[in-house]
Parts: C-alpha cells; sequence; structure tokens
C-alpha cells in the first residue's frame, strides 16, 4: 500500500521520464524474475542465482546521470516466498539542473514471507543540481527487507564542492496502512545546517540503512551499536523502532562521513551484521561490490 499523498511530492515536469517494472516469484523451487517491464533508459540484466534460490539483478540506467526535468520511476514487487537482491554498478550521477528538478521515485512492495535486499550504491549531487530523492517501502507482516541509500553532496573526488542547489530526500516505510518511519528532508546547499553540530557538522556525505522485519530487536540494534564508530569524519547511529500491533519492527542506521569509501563499508558491514538476524540468510559480499 502506498503513501497516497507520495507521489504528489515528484510532480515536476520530466524531459526524460524512465520506467522500470519488476516482480519476482517462486517458480520451481527458486525465485524467478517473472515480470520485467521498461521504458525509457532504465534496464535490468539477465537474473543471476550466485546464491542458490536466491535472484540476484542488476538495475542499469545507461546514461548514468539524471538531468533537469528527468524523472526515474522504480516499482518492485516481491511475492510470497520469494527473496530477491537488487543493486546498481555504479553511482547515481545528479547533474547540473538549469533551475529544473530532477526526480526518482522507487517503489517497493515485499509480501508475507518475502525478502528483499535493496543495495544501490551512491548518488553523487553535482554543483546547482535539483535532486528530488524518494523511497516508498510496504513490508507485510511475516515479510522483512534491508536497504539503504547514500548521497554525496558534491563531486569530492574532483574537488567540487556543492555550492549551490537543492536536494530533497523522501522516504516512507511501513507494513500495509501502518507508516513505520516517515521522513521529508529538505537540503538548500546554503544551508547553515550543514555546518552546524546538530545538522551534518560540515560532512558531505549522508547514508541510511533500514531493516523491517521480526527479526530487528532492541537486542539487535544494541549488538550493532558496539560496532558503530564515532569519530570526527565517520560517524554512525542505530534506532530500534518497536513494532506496532500487526506492524513490523525496524532497525535504522544512520552514517555521517567524509568519505565515500569509508561509509561504503561501514554500510555493508552493517548489511552482512543484520542479513541473517533480518532473513535468516547468511551474507555473501556482491560480485558488484569488489569490481
Amino acid at each position: 500500500m502506498r503513501h497516497p499523498d507520495f507521489p504528489s511530492s515528484l510532480a515536476v515536469p520530466s524531459s526524460w521520464h524512465a520506467r522500470l517494472r519488476l516482480r519476482f516469484a517462486v517458480r520451481a523451487g527458486r525465485t524467478a524474475m517473472v515480470e520485467r517491464r521498461h521504458e525509457g533508459p532504465l534496464r535490468v540484466q539477465k537474473p543471476l542465482y550466485p546464491e542458490g534460490e536466491i535472484c540476484h539483478g542488476v538495475v542499469l540506467h545507461p546514461p548514468a546521470g539524471v538531468a533537469g526535468g528527468d524523472l526515474l520511476d522504480i516499482d518492485i514487487a516481491v511475492e510470497a516466498g520469494a527473496h530477491a537482491v537488487l543493486a546498481t554498478p555504479g553511482a547515481t550521477k545528479w547533474y547540473k539542473s538549469a533551475g529544473r528538478d530532477a526526480a526518482q521515485h522507487v517503489r517497493i512492495d515485499v509480501a508475507e514471507g518475502a525478502r528483499l535486499d535493496w543495495l544501490p550504491q551512491e548518488n553523487i549531487v553535482f554543483d546547482d543540481a535539483r535532486a528530488r530523492i524518494a523511497t516508498d517501502v510496504v513490508v507485510a507482516p511475516g515479510g522483512s527487507a534491508i536497504g539503504w541509500d547514500a548521497v554525496v553532496l558534491g563531486r569530492l573526488a574532483s574537488g567540487e564542492r556543492w555550492a549551490s542547489g537543492s536536494l530533497w530526500l523522501d522516504t516512507h516505510i511501513g507494513a500495509p496502512g501502518q507508516p513505520l518511519w516517515i521522513e521529508q528532508s529538505h537540503f538548500e546547499a546554503g544551508s547553515p545546517l550543514r555546518g552546524a553540530v546538530a545538522g551534518m557538522d560540515g560532512l558531505p556525505i549522508l547514508g541510511t540503512l533500514w531493516a523491517v522485519g521480526p527479526g530487528a530487536t532492541q537486542d539487535l540494534a544494541e549488538s550493532l551499536a558496539e560496532r558503530l564508530p564515532y569519530q570526527p569524519a565517520l560517524r554512525a547511529g542505530v534506532t530500534c523502532l518497536a513494532a506496532r500491533a500487526q506492524a513490523q519492527p525496524m532497525l535504522l542506521v544512520r552514517v555521517l562521513g567524509r568519505d565515500m569509501e569509508a561509509v561504503r563499508h561501514l554500510m555493508i558491514d552493517c548489511w552482512q551484521t543484520l542479513r541473517m538476524p533480518i532473513h535468516g540468510v547468511p551474507a555473501r559480499p556482491l560480485r558488484l561490490w569488489a569490481t
């Protein structure tokens, strides 16, 4: 079930509207990609099975960047008993937009008894970009999902600062009809919060990892917290959001950092720690991460 007001936040004129619809279901004892529809420059590679019955897919956006007016629209559905792992081969670049908004909207539905790992690489927000990044996740009771996103403000490797532009991060995670966590963030490049101790404290990278499922307990959060760093250039914290009636418990990991490689390694380490308690499946690092 999607948040009724959510799509309106992405009502921007689009010069290139790309859509991708994926559906996973159990067929002949393993998860299969039973629906794959696309329009515009969004694709998914042939399914792979490095973990036996679990279906792995790589979402491709051949232009590699999102320009002003573009909209990427991704729908993922995982049916009962299926387990899918989805990743991207590289960072998503948000280009200078000449005053026009660009947007990506990811919708994820995980059915009862289904499992999903949503593991895209980071978003890089160029100077003068106007980026709207939205994620809408619904996990049915008995299902489980782990996912993340990371945003780099500016092309750090090129020495470019994010000196002008806007960024919207809208995230809705819940069970059918019951929100667990809703966050709507709006960053202006010149905002004093970017340098404030109570804000980003001058760090240009922010990451969020969420894990939903019966295994998302307070004990697991406390165990994970012992492994998280709190350093001047890399800091993280974890929160357990207790389950409401007929809803799912959830863990939320927030990360701030100066170096994307360090942030990436930290989020991968969190995923490896959480995968067995959340999904009941041991973690196996993706081959993409070694290339």
